[in-house]
């Protein structure tokens, strides 16, 4: 029997789903959003770059698990290829790289759904522990994890079709087994985490917020700001009238500032002008960026 350095299971419950049916599908796109999020998540935790389609995972491979009598219950295996590393943070009772496969995963699930995790306390302290610290694991950034939990949008949203679609389950959730102990993810799939990826209410009051930039992507003019007044990192999108060179230089300069305020201790912040959109529950889910300055606006 092979061996996985972590397993993630997926277990979808409620109406058709609680008598062992579920529409084929709804769950063959969701198992397609699992596997490409878990994809994702663990080429960035190998090799410290983000891909954008998940057979370019490279150092590990994803094993179908059987299913469990009694269950719509689907598991994953992924086992992590032999490596420098990988030798040195393996041992036959520990393995704190499946560790971090979770806790990165974790982290990208509950931010999708609307749970702030705080980088520092979860993954910046893990980073810091000396058997990682020794490996040759290249240490993930939040920037990083910002633009995966991006990139992981459409995949996460996939996984709560059954609950949205043809409404042959009510909610899921997501635990991982790592070190043979059972690690549930914070959130709870269900109809109302949906409606907070999909819903949105922008608000017509302009406000000014203050922050630093954590991640940005120029192709799509989105990113992550983290807000003083949130005390969080919150999603943003450039508005159209704001898509130029001056307002994009004030973007990647405080970019440049964060990635490198871990040397400092300082980070340079920006002043921006938003509209905030807000989920139907009236939770902040992002910017969209009117105005922005280095310096406070008259």
């Amino acid at each position: 029997m092979k061996n996985f350095d972590v397993q993630f299971t997926l277990t979808y419950k409620g109406a058709s789903s609680d008598d062992y049916a579920i529409d084929l599908y709804d769950v063959s796109q969701a198992l397609v959003g699992f596997q490409r999020s878990l994809a994702l998540t663990t080429h960035l935790v190998l090799n410290g770059e983000i891909i954008t389609q998940s057979p370019a995972l490279k150092g590990a491979e994803i094993y179908a698990l059987p299913a469990e009598e009694g269950s719509w219950k689907i598991n994953a295996g992924i086992a992590i290829l032999s490596t420098a590393a990988y030798q040195v943070l393996t041992t036959p009772n520990d393995n704190p790289l499946g560790h971090i496969v979770y806790s990165v995963y974790d982290y990208v699930i509950s931010e999708s759904l609307g749970f702030h995790v705080d980088y520092d306390k979860s993954l910046g302290e893990l980073y810091e522990e000396n058997e990682i610290k020794k490996s040759k694991l290249p240490k993930i950034k939040e920037s990083q994890v910002d633009s995966l939990i991006e990139k992981c949008s459409h995949a996460i949203t996939e996984i709560h079709r059954p609950i949205y679609k043809t409404q042959t389950a009510e909610f899921a959730k997501i635990d991982a087994i790592v070190n043979h102990k059972i690690l549930p993810l914070q959130p709870e799939i269900s109809m109302e985490s949906f409606l907070y990826i999909v819903d949105e209410l922008i608000e017509e009051e302009i406000e000014t917020i203050i922050g630093r930039v954590s991640s940005y992507n120029s192709n799509t003019y989105k990113g992550r700001i983290y807000s003083l007044s949130e005390i969080r990192p919150i999603s943003f999108e450039l508005s159209n009238n704001t898509r130029n060179n001056r307002t994009i230089e004030i973007i990647i300069e405080s970019l440049s500032s964060n990635a490198l305020r871990s040397a400092s201790g300082e980070s340079e912040y920006i002043y921006c002008k938003v509209h905030k959109v807000m989920s139907k529950t009236g939770y902040l889910k992002k910017y969209i960026l009117l105005e922005v300055s280095k310096k406070p606006f008259n």
